[in-house]
């Protein structure tokens, strides 16, 4: 047996003992009829659960933890980020220098306009 048809048995039982008059049967249809329309608007809430969660949280720990604290460490991440990236030129810079320095041909070759030219027909 499933719970919908347990549950028509249940309310065929209740049905068959009940014997109220008119003024308590339609006080508990208007209660009923109440209970129903606030279950519909609480099927509602789900859908825009955030939206009231937000507009209840509004003290200071809210704006803290719902924008500040993202916003800080948004910044400290830009700034990791751009600390890392200059370090890496730093050290691609490092290396030219080092490669030109250690090299066996003078300074003055590469500020040569044709050198790069000659590099070019060289390494063909």
């Amino acid at each position: 047996m499933n719970d919908q048809h347990l549950g028509y048995r249940i309310r065929h039982i209740l049905n068959q003992g009940l014997s109220l008059d008119a003024h308590t049967l339609d006080r508990l249809k208007a209660a009923r009829e109440q209970a129903l329309a606030k279950q519909r608007v609480a099927a509602l809430n789900p859908v825009l659960a955030w939206a009231n969660n937000f507009a209840d949280r509004s003290g200071p720990t809210s704006i803290v933890s719902r924008v500040l604290m993202p916003a800080v460490v948004l910044v400290v991440g830009l700034v990791a980020i751009n600390n890392w990236h200059q370090s890496q030129l730093v050290q691609e810079i490092e290396e030219i220098d080092a490669a030109v320095l250690a090299g066996d041909l003078p300074l003055d070759a590469y500020l040569d306009k044709g050198f790069d030219a000659w590099l070019k027909r060289s390494s063909h």
